[in-house]
């Protein structure tokens, strides 16, 4: 079994936040150039280490518009009244590893002249350039629902306003209340989140001594990341609250209605007070518009380094690439960044290279002091991403060692935000 704790990842924090002006057009320059587009879980760790490990040997820009990252990952646990907003939310503090940030969104890349265009028209040149976007969502993909619908069906996979705007409805009902969830289709970003969303909902109707208020999950798969233990865990935490439905029992999502507040399935029509929309998704659209994606909207890349099948200058990681047997996860994404930035400082510094080895472990809470884990290790077999161990927690486990994977959770936390954003 692999245990993963705030050991395994620096936590030194590094002070300042580099901010930089950018001409219309950036000139040839001795040092070899690094640009990242995204400054999430994938993009700025890598930003990060080619910056601090090459020893200024490589020029590093990140282009990314947010001063401050809402992590997706422990979302759920602001939803759930587990930890405050503010928790969730970082500065990027990479001046000192020597990255230079722009603030402000890439918008096109030009792949014949090696160039990122930026919103406001300038230009950044590029010797390598890393592609991690995460995802968009398909609003199309529910009948009746649309990113203005968003403001009333919240998707809040996205964090930032979504999740408060789910938040502030979820506080607001009353007991009696339905909930219902429209889950996503594979692959998603988080395969367990939206049943984490599902136990910290419940856990907040628990606390506020709802006997009524119920729970439904329209699925359209017919199995889940972690669904023993969620289950088992709804039973004994949540009896008769949480109704998930597979396609079976439901027969098909037929469309929603935000001004109703109503769903219809094949088989029933559910008045809801509450309706949370996890869409379909596909990779960033700045990917997609720069031809790296293929037909499933995502990103095939090379498993031995994450560089993208259709462009040797250019490396996807993260949510928007096809990652093999790797869930869409910020463990995941972490892990592959160090892999991307091995990559990067061996072609443009001469740095010594090794084979890829990628992990992940992704930890879900049920309710206070029980939280469960699954993960594994990975590497490039037969032309994908490969397992090559894994782990899951069993049903049945004792107090004292979901108890512990609790700690180990907010651990994690702690040191990853640490190692991504300085």
């Amino acid at each position: 079994m692999i245990s993963m704790t705030r050991r395994h990842f620096s936590t030194a924090l590094l002070a300042g936040a580099g901010v930089i002006a950018m001409p219309a057009v950036l000139r040839a320059q001795a040092k070899p150039r690094l640009v990242v587009v995204g400054g999430g879980p994938a993009g700025a760790t890598v930003a990060r280490y080619v910056a601090k490990d090459s020893n200024g040997a490589i020029d590093v820009t990140l282009v990314e518009p947010a001063k401050k990252f809402i992590t997706c990952f422990h979302s759920n646990l602001y939803l759930g009244d587990y930890r405050p907003w503010d928790s969730i939310a970082h500065d990027y503090n990479l001046a000192a590893a020597g990255v230079k940030k722009v603030d402000q969104a890439a918008a096109a890349i030009d792949r014949d002249k090696k160039e990122v265009r930026l919103a406001d028209g300038n230009v950044l040149p590029y010797d390598r350039l890393v592609v991690a976007p995460g995802i968009d969502l398909d609003f199309g993909s529910v009948p009746g629902w649309s990113e203005a619908a968003a403001e009333v069906m919240p998707h809040a996979w996205k964090a930032g306003p979504q999740t408060q705007l789910l938040k502030k409805q979820l506080d607001t009902l009353q007991d009696g209340a339905t909930i219902v969830m429209i889950a996503p289709p594979n692959p998603y970003r988080c395969p367990p989140g939206p049943y984490e969303r599902v136990s910290c909902m419940a856990a907040v109707l628990k606390k506020k001594g709802h006997t009524k208020s119920r729970i439904v999950v329209i699925d359209p798969k017919d199995r889940f990341s972690k669904m023993a233990l969620f289950q088992e865990g709804w039973q004994n935490h949540y009896p008769g609250m949480v109704e998930w439905m597979d396609p079976k029992m439901h027969g098909g999502l037929k469309s929603v209605d935000p001004k109703t507040m109503t769903v219809v399935t094949d088989l029933e029509s559910i008045k809801a007070d509450l309706v949370n929309v996890i869409p379909k998704q596909m990779a960033g659209k700045i990917a997609r518009d720069a031809g790296l994606a293929n037909a499933t909207g995502y990103c095939p890349i090379d498993p031995t380094n994450m560089k993208s099948a259709n462009d040797p200058n250019i490396f996807v990681l993260g949510d928007a690439s096809i990652a093999g047997a790797m869930p869409k996860s910020a463990f995941a994404a972490n892990s592959q960044a160090k892999v991307v930035a091995m990559a990067v400082r061996g072609e443009l510094a001469g740095s010594r290279t090794f084979p890829a080895r990628y992990s992940n472990t992704c930890w879900s809470i049920i309710a206070p002091d029980d939280t469960v884990k699954i993960g594994g290790r990975y590497e490039a077999k037969d032309g994908a991403i490969a397992e090559v161990e894994g782990f899951v927690s069993k049903t049945g486990e004792g107090k004292d060692e979901r108890r512990q994977t609790s700690e180990e959770n907010m651990g994690w936390y702690k040191g990853i935000v640490a190692d991504i954003f300085g």
